[in-house]
């Protein structure tokens, strides 16, 4: 009987991952578009009941985390792919910032929602793989002397953040063009980093 019962078991698994990726993948597509989507919305997407959206994620905050989990995946392999570290800091800067923009663009009003019901504690363990690539590569630039050491690395993190953010904010609320924004974003991150202006005037179209 065991004999026939593992593959059983085994199928009834591989049905149910494919069930979640399923719902997963619903949920982020209509979540990026509709913020308040209900359950019952993800699952009709998903092409699944309510109830076996539940039996996978037992609260909708939950299906809603681990969406976010899945985007921040998608954040940390662009940015591996990125190889922030070759070649000049001030261009892998550039790097992580492109990386980071391709998914705010794929999912902004998303990230919108998920900083205002995140698990403060969730939230920083989600991150940190981001923020472990940002502080290796101002490290780095601060080690090559292309980066300010008058201020803490950790200041300097916070700084190219909240920058982040507040671009992002400004194109979300119409108050700039995404262009704009991300040329602005990417002067103020490398002046903020200690960066010469010459240098910053050949990488920034624009500057």
């Amino acid at each position: 009987m065991s004999e026939i019962a593992t593959p059983r078991r085994r199928r009834r698994r591989s049905d149910a991952d494919r069930s979640a990726s399923a719902i997963l993948l619903a949920a982020k597509e209509i979540l990026a578009a509709q913020p308040n989507a209900s359950v019952e919305d993800i699952a009709a997407a998903a092409g699944v009941s309510r109830q076996t959206v539940y039996a996978h994620f037992k609260t909708r905050e939950a299906l809603i985390g681990a969406v976010i989990d899945a985007i921040t995946g998608e954040a940390v392999a662009e940015m591996d792919a990125a190889r922030l570290d070759e070649g000049p800091a001030a261009d892998a800067l550039l790097r992580l910032l492109d990386a980071s923009w391709r998914t705010l663009q794929r999912y902004p009003l998303l990230l919108n929602i998920a900083t205002t019901t995140a698990d403060a504690e969730a939230d920083h363990t989600r991150h940190q793989p981001v923020a472990d690539h940002l502080d290796r590569l101002l490290t780095r630039g601060r080690q090559s002397g292309e980066f300010t050491d008058d201020v803490p690395t950790s200041w300097l993190a916070t700084a190219v953040v909240t920058l982040g953010h507040a671009a992002g904010d400004a194109v979300n609320a119409g108050r700039m063009a995404l262009p704009d924004a991300t040329e602005a974003l990417a002067r103020s991150v490398l002046r903020v980093c200690g960066v010469d202006p010459a240098t910053i005037t050949g990488l920034v179209p624009g500057a």
